[in-house]
């Protein structure tokens, strides 16, 4: 059987990205789709209602007594009047499970806060700060950027302030005008090989784009994942505008599910990858492997001095299937990825970590590994990317279709996380952000697992707190 695909069916073991809310569906790889039943127009008619208020205040009510680390997730989404008014019959006869779910499995978390972890991380680090952000938070979804896009995943700001977006499935690049919101394709990258969880997925400007023009990619091939290069020339027609790919690094394995993707150049100026375990969990453990590690190189692909091993380009392992990275104000690391039927998570990154995959899933306090920061039931987030802002990590759920906040002091939490925007705009792939208290979020409505609406999949504004 595939495993956990992007939060999808987790209850057979599976453990990616997900089925959101009974929406139609399918495996990692694309082997099966369910039948679209009520409950998906259920929650249609709740996301209408929803967009009725753009703004999401501080606190979004709960049930009684449901904290972040898993219980009300699912009666928040199900037991809202207005979900009661269009259809929470259908809901019933589709099956929708109760809040929650088991105790943790082997090396599970515990339901409570975690402690602080020591401030240790990415090259270049400062100490934690003294005080964090406010407990409570807010957003705005300010603006729509561009809307009709297909199977979107990478997205790269571009200097002015157009944006560069990846899809996917097509294995192109389309360049999205701020101003209007139009999109035109630059050109499709070549090699690629779409298929389950797989294609063109993160993208990356050099650090020296205004000079060498160079827009890094990740994706995947029919052998392997791999990160190229390629030149974007404005100068061209639209469709023609991307040289050649040359490849940097090759040799990441390759699966249906479990692909990894994101790619960043970090404050040190040097390129970073998340990648995953293509659903083979003993990769994660082999240092050996690229498979379910977090990989630091040069721009050329090479390994960089200060790497825990001098000749590797692995910064960390015991990944499961990492796809959001970003670094805080002080340097520090952050990484999301998907567990499999217990805990998702948030980790510090810090170099050499063994983050526990496949021997632990969540919180377990064990000699030699990792916790992670925060943890989240599977339902409530399969996160993908994530982005820093106002003194916070705002991670975006598919499976849990919501933005979550993440108040961080230093290395430690700042308050519980708080959930925005849920179920009302389905599945959500990548944060980005822009400055000071805006970021961009990007839907994954198209991707194969969610159940797309007129106008999917879109790029909105926000404004946060």
């Amino acid at each position: 059987m595939l495993s956990h695909v992007e939060g999808g069916n987790r209850g057979i073991g599976t453990g990616s990205e997900g089925i959101g809310r009974a929406r139609s569906g399918s495996d990692g790889g694309g082997t099966m789709r369910y039948e679209r039943t009520r409950a998906v127009r259920a929650v249609r008619a709740t996301r209408a209602v929803r967009r009725i208020g753009e703004v999401q205040g501080a606190e979004r009510p709960r049930a009684a007594g449901a904290r972040w680390y898993g219980a009300g997730s699912a009666g928040s989404r199900g037991v809202l009047a207005v979900l009661a008014l269009a259809g929470c019959g259908a809901l019933l006869t589709a099956g929708c499970s109760a809040p929650g779910g088991a105790g943790a499995g082997a090396g599970g978390s515990p339901p409570v806060s975690p402690p602080a972890s020591p401030p240790v991380s990415s090259p270049g680090s400062a100490p934690a700060e003294a005080s964090g952000p406010p407990a409570k938070g807010s957003v705005t979804v300010s603006g729509e950027v561009a809307k009709g896009l297909e199977s979107p995943w990478g997205v790269a700001p571009l200097p002015g302030g157009d944006l560069l977006v990846a899809s996917r499935d097509k294995g192109t690049i389309s360049r999205v005008a701020a101003g209007t919101g139009a999109v035109t394709q630059i050109g499709r990258v070549p090699g690629v090989a779409p298929g389950g969880e797989g294609g063109l997925l993160g993208l990356a400007l050099s650090p020296g784009f205004a000079s060498d023009h160079l827009v890094y990619a990740y994706f995947t091939t029919e052998s392997d994942n791999r990160i190229a290069r390629l030149r974007y020339d404005e100068q061209r027609a639209p469709g023609q505008q991307l040289g050649a790919p040359d490849t940097v690094f090759r040799g990441i394995p390759k699966g249906l599910i479990h692909n990894g993707g994101r790619i960043a150049f970090g404050p040190d100026k040097m390129l970073w990858a998340g990648t995953g375990e293509t659903g083979n969990t003993a990769l994660a453990q082999d240092r050996k492997s690229l498979g379910g590690k977090i990989l630091r190189m040069t721009p050329d692909g090479q390994p960089v001095h200060g790497n825990p091993e001098a000749d590797s380009v692995v910064y960390s392992y015991g990944h499961r299937n990492v796809q959001g990275l970003a670094w805080d104000k002080d340097k520090r690391l952050w990484a999301a990825e998907f567990g499999q039927n217990t805990w998702d998570e948030l980790n510090l990154v810090e170099p050499g970590g063994n983050y526990g995959w496949p021997e632990v899933e969540g919180k377990a306090g064990r000699a030699g590994f990792r916790d992670p920061v925060a943890v989240w039931k599977p339902d409530e987030a399969s996160p993908s990317g994530i982005a820093w802002a106002q003194g916070s990590v705002w991670m975006a759920g598919l499976k849990g279709e919501r933005l979550w906040r993440v108040p961080l002091r230093g290395a430690a939490l700042a308050a519980e996380p708080e959930a925005f925007l849920q179920g009302k705009y389905g599945r959500l792939r990548t944060v980005v952000p822009l400055d000071g208290d805006r970021l961009l979020l990007v839907t994954s409505e198209t991707d194969g697992r969610g159940s797309p609406e007129a106008g999917d999949d879109r790029i909105l504004t926000l404004t946060v707190r």
